[in-house]
């Protein structure tokens, strides 16, 4: 049999991750990233064990979690720094925080390894359900398989006709990377979710140098994600996080958050992945590890079936759900994010006693990926 050929669209984590696993199988796979170098958006990021499980079988574990944050607890509290709840982290498998750009950097390094080819300065414009690939600067490409892991902004995704509905969440985060000074300020190893009114603080360390704080609000709240950071403003809904917040100065980005739910995943010989497919709001700390699954998911259906129709179909009923799934319960907890305060905090109370809840919560978090 011919050795197959993909040809990749964006080399954020499900873009690398496919380009891994496909490489892995035997696949020729070129990668095309429109940057001049490799970059992620955000600052810190959540690895649980479903995440952790695709690393090891792409071979990019060591390198993407080396020196990463494994905190003892998840604690949730209100505007005055009152526990409301507490998950031990090991009731609930292994959680890593590191540096956003550590983990793309060690997916694109197993890439390469196994024979991928990243191209920088490489901009898609257009593909074709036959696998005609089209790129900014006039070359056209053929291959067994196009991949479109070009984000929520996916121009291959909507010339497909694919998306069936994009919604704003109607609120956002800062997005926060800064040196940990080791002091009384930033030196709790505890993941930490500080809530007041409508505003959240998400307390981050990533290892022992750097700290990643994401500040979430509604978009009407026009100070609260002014920038650079209004650290008064942010300073009277968390007075006990003040020194915190005045050293963030003008570090930090704003995103708005969205979700994403297509007609189908793929389209003749065109597969769309990570955010283009399925984005959420950060709310469970799994948009990149529905990404990374799915794309392991994706290499292994089409290397087991040699019917591209019947591997893509395949792939899409097995991992769709439980993608879906993530999406609902994130949402939701966005949602309980604008009730009353005393609301809020008997319901966070209420989940952290609820094995149920925990569950729906954690259902991803838990799961063993498709090829893992």
């Amino acid at each position: 049999m011919a050795r197959r050929h993909a040809e990749i669209s964006g080399a954020g984590f499900a873009g690398l991750t496919a380009a891994a696993a496909l490489a892995q199988r035997g696949w020729s796979v070129r990668v095309h990233e429109r940057a001049g170098s490799l970059r992620t958006a955000g600052a810190g990021i959540f690895i649980f064990e479903n995440g952790l499980k695709v690393l090891r079988a792409i071979g990019a574990y060591d390198e993407a979690v080396a020196g990463g944050h494994q905190a003892p607890a998840r604690e949730t509290r209100d505007a005055q720094g009152r526990l409301l709840a507490r998950l031990n982290t090991s009731q609930d498998g292994r959680v890593y925080t590191v540096v956003r750009q550590q983990l793309l950097e060690a997916v694109a390094q197993a890439a390469r390894r196994a024979g991928a080819e990243i191209v920088m300065n490489s901009e898609v414009v257009s593909a074709t359900p036959r696998g005609e690939l089209t790129l900014a600067g006039g070359e056209r490409a053929t291959a067994d398989l196009v991949i479109a892991a070009d984000g929520v902004n996916s121009r291959i995704r909507d010339a497909l006709g694919l998306l069936k509905s994009r919604v704003a969440m109607g609120d956002g985060a800062i997005r926060v990377l800064m040196p940990r000074h080791g002091d009384a300020v930033d030196s709790a190893d505890e993941i930490v979710e500080h809530w007041s009114g409508k505003r959240r603080l998400l307390y981050v360390p990533c290892g022992k140098p750097w700290l990643y704080l994401a500040l979430t609000t509604l978009l009407d709240d026009s100070a609260g994600h002014a920038l650079p950071l209004d650290a008064r403003a942010w300073g009277a809904s968390f007075p006990h996080l003040r020194p915190l917040l005045e050293r963030i100065g003008t570090l930090g980005r704003w995103d708005p958050f969205e979700t994403i739910h297509l007609r189908t995943w793929s389209s003749g010989r065109v597969a769309v992945v990570g955010d283009a497919a399925h984005a959420q709001a950060p709310n469970l700390g799994q948009g990149g590890g529905c990404a990374m699954m799915n794309a392991l998911g994706l290499a292994v259906a089409v290397d087991q079936d040699p019917d591209l129709g019947s591997a893509l179909r395949r792939w899409e009923a097995r991992e769709r759900p439980l993608t879906e799934h993530t999406q609902r319960v994130s949402r939701f907890y966005g949602a309980v994010g604008r009730w009353p305060e005393r609301l809020r905090s008997f319901t966070f109370n209420l989940a952290g006693r609820s094995h149920w809840l925990l569950e729906q919560r954690m259902r991803t978090a838990h799961h063993s990926p498709t090829g893992t």
